[in-house]
C-alpha cells in the first residue's frame, strides 16, 4: 500500500511541476495562442498609397483583436526579405506592373500561382492548389479562344475563393508630359500601359532644345539583368537594353521585332527568322546561336524567374544562319505573348563563360551584374549612378532607333517633389506619382505645358499573404482580413477616386479575359468577426483574438 501511495503521490508531484512550468513560460497558455501579424511596406514618403492601406488594414485588424504591427522597409531591403526569405514573413504590400508581354493573361494565371513556382519563382506567397494547377496548365494548351476564356474565368473563381492575394486596387495610370518637349502625336498609349511604354519611348520627338527623355521612379534600380527583375523600373530598362523576337504592339498583340518572321507550322512548331541587321552593343552581330542560347540558359536553372517561360520548349533547332525552329512539348496558347515577347536576346561571347563558373557555386545568373550590360536593343546602358539615376543612350546603329538621345530615369522616392521637378524641368516626363491624384490633376490644368494622360492600368496593387505560415495559411484567416481590406474606401480614400476596387489579377482593362463574378468577400467588420467566429477562433478576455483551441 505505502508503494502505491508513493507512485501516486510522485504522479501528484509530476503533474504539479508540469502546470507550475506552464504557468510561468505560458506553454499552452492563450498567450501561445494570441495572433500576431507583421505587415511589411515601403516608406509612406516613396510609396504613400502602400504605406497608407496597410496602415488602414492594421488598424481594421485591430479592431477584431489582432495584434498587428507595421514594419516599414526600404524597397531594396523589402525585395531581398520577401522574394529570398520566403518563411520569415506573415504579409507584404506589394503591386504587380503592367507589362507588355502581360497583356495575354496566362504569366498572371500561371506563374503567379502555379505550384511549381512556389519556391524559386512568382509564386514567392506559396500558395498550393492541386485543381488550380490542373485548370492553368489546361489554359496554356487550349488553342481555342473560347474555350480558353472558360478556363481564365475558372482560375479568377478560383484565386477569389481561395484569397490566394488581398486584392485592393487597380490604378488608374495617371502619366504627366511636357506638351512643349514632346510632339503630342509622337506620345503612344496601350491598353492598360498608358503612356509609358516602349513605343513612347521609341517614337517620342522632341520639339525644343530638350533631345533627353527624362522621367522619375520612386523605387531604385535593383539589377540590370536580362535574366532577373526585381521591380518596375528594372523592366523598363530591360525592354529597352535587350531585343526579343517579339514585342507587343500598341493594339495588344504580339509582332514580329528582333524576327522578321514568326510562322507557326503546327500548333507545336514555330519557325522564327531573325532579322540580319541587329548586333549587340559591343559590336558583335547577333546570331541564331545567341537566341537558341537565350532560351536555353533559364531551362538549366541558372535564371529561375524567366524558366517557366520556356520551360514547354522541348527543343530548338538551328536551320541556317537566319533560321531556328522552336518545337514544343505541347500547344500553348501564349508562346508569343509569354516567351517570345518575354525573353531577353543575350550575347553568348558574355554570358556563357559567366553561366559556367556559376555551375559550382550556390548563387545563379540572377545575382551576376556585369559592370556594363550589353543588349541589341534601341537603347544602349551609359551609367548608373546607385540610388540618383540610370542613363541609357540612343543606339543609332539600330533599324529604327530613338528619337531622343538619352532615356534618363531618376530616383526620387518623394513623390510631392516630383511635380516640382517637371514643372522646373528636371524631368519633363511624370512615369510614377503616387500622391494625390486630385491635387496632379488640378496642377497640371493649370500649367498648360503640361498634359495628363490617365487609363485604368493593366497591373494591380494587393496584399500578399505568406500560405506557408500561420495565420495566412488558414483559408478562413484570409478571408477575414480580405473583409477588413475595404477596397472601396481604398478607392476612395487613398487613391482619391483614381482607381478601381480590384478582385483578380486580370485588370478591367481586359474587358474580354476579366471575370466579372468572382465570390470575393465581402467587406465589412462584422463580416471579417462573423468568418473567424464560425473557423473556431475566440478573443480572450481583453478582446484580443486567440487562434482555435484545436
Amino acid at each position: 500500500m505505502s508503494r502505491k501511495i508513493s507512485v501516486v503521490l510522485s504522479i501528484i508531484m509530476v503533474f504539479t511541476f508540469i502546470v507550475t512550468l506552464t504557468n510561468e513560460t505560458g506553454f499552452g497558455a492563450e498567450s501561445d495562442r494570441l495572433v500576431e501579424v507583421s505587415l511589411i511596406t515601403r516608406p509612406k514618403a516613396s510609396s504613400p498609397d502602400e504605406f497608407e492601406t496597410i496602415t488602414i488594414l492594421a488598424e481594421e485588424m485591430r479592431k477584431v483583436g489582432i495584434d498587428a504591427k507595421v514594419d516599414v522597409m526600404p524597397w531594396e531591403q523589402m525585395a531581398d526579405v520577401v522574394w529570398y526569405d520566403r518563411e520569415s514573413w506573415d504579409i507584404t504590400g506589394w503591386q504587380m506592373t503592367a507589362r507588355p508581354e502581360r497583356l495575354d493573361p496566362d504569366e498572371f494565371t500561371y506563374n503567379l500561382f502555379h505550384s511549381s513556382t512556389a519556391e524559386t519563382g512568382y509564386n514567392f506567397i506559396g500558395y498550393i492548389n492541386n485543381e488550380y494547377d490542373e485548370v492553368a496548365e489546361k489554359q496554356r494548351v487550349t488553342v481555342d479562344k473560347e474555350e480558353r476564356r472558360k478556363l481564365i474565368y475558372k482560375s479568377q473563381e478560383i484565386i477569389a475563393e481561395d484569397v490566394a492575394y488581398i486584392f485592393s486596387v487597380n490604378p488608374m495610370v495617371n502619366i504627366v508630359y511636357n506638351n512643349q518637349v514632346f510632339a503630342e502625336s509622337s506620345i503612344k498609349e496601350m491598353a492598360g500601359l498608358g503612356i509609358k511604354n516602349f513605343w513612347t519611348y521609341l517614337y517620342a520627338e522632341p520639339i525644343s532644345d530638350q533631345k533627353d527623355l527624362v522621367l522619375n521612379s520612386n523605387d531604385t534600380v535593383q539589377a540590370v539583368n536580362p535574366l532577373y527583375i526585381s521591380g518596375s523600373v528594372d523592366s523598363w530598362i530591360t525592354e529597352l537594353v535587350w531585343d526579343r523576337l517579339m514585342r507587343m504592339g500598341q493594339d495588344g498583340l504580339p509582332k514580329p521585332w528582333a524576327a522578321k518572321s514568326v510562322d507557326w507550322i503546327d500548333k507545336t512548331t514555330i519557325r522564327v527568322v531573325l532579322r540580319d541587321d541587329l548586333r549587340f552593343h559591343d559590336g558583335e552581330k547577333v546570331t541564331v546561336e545567341d537566341v537558341k542560347f537565350s532560351f536555353e540558359v533559364p531551362k538549366t536553372g541558372e535564371a529561375p524567374m524567366y524558366k517557366p517561360f520556356v520551360d514547354i520548349i522541348d527543343v530548338i533547332n538551328i536551320e541556317d544562319d537566319q533560321t531556328l525552329v522552336f518545337k514544343l512539348k505541347k500547344p500553348w496558347a501564349a508562346f508569343e505573348t509569354a516567351s517570345l515577347a518575354k525573353i531577353n536576346i543575350i550575347p553568348k561571347h558574355v554570358w556563357e563563360p559567366v553561366i559556367e563558373d556559376l555551375k559550382d557555386k550556390p548563387e545563379n545568373a540572377e545575382s551576376y551584374q556585369e559592370e556594363v550590360p550589353v543588349g541589341s536593343g534601341p537603347f544602349k546602358f551609359s551609367n548608373w549612378k546607385f540610388s540618383e539615376e540610370v542613363v541609357l543612350s540612343a543606339n543609332e546603329d539600330y533599324f529604327q532607333p530613338p528619337k531622343v538621345d538619352k532615356w534618363i530615369v531618376r530616383f526620387v522616392e518623394n513623390m510631392e517633389a516630383t511635380f516640382g521637378m517637371i514643372q522646373n524641368g528636371e524631368i519633363n516626363f511624370l512615369a510614377t506619382y503616387l500622391g494625390d491624384n486630385q491635387l496632379l490633376q488640378q496642377r497640371v490644368k493649370e500649367d498648360e505645358k503640361l498634359t495628363m494622360v490617365s487609363s485604368i492600368d493593366l497591373g494591380f496593387r494587393f496584399l500578399a499573404p505568406n500560405h506557408r505560415i500561420r495565420p495566412f495559411s488558414d483559408k478562413a484567416f484570409r478571408k477575414a482580413v480580405a473583409a477588413l481590406n475595404d477596397r472601396e474606401l481604398i478607392a476612395a480614400l487613398v487613391w482619391k477616386g483614381f482607381a478601381v476596387p480590384s478582385d483578380g489579377v486580370i485588370s478591367p482593362a481586359l474587358e474580354y479575359w476579366d471575370n466579372p463574378n468572382v465570390n470575393y468577400p465581402e467587406a465589412g467588420l462584422q463580416n471579417a468577426r462573423k468568418i473567424l467566429e464560425e473557423a473556431g477562433y475566440e478573443w480572450d478576455e481583453e478582446g484580443r483574438l486567440l487562434y482555435p483551441d484545436a
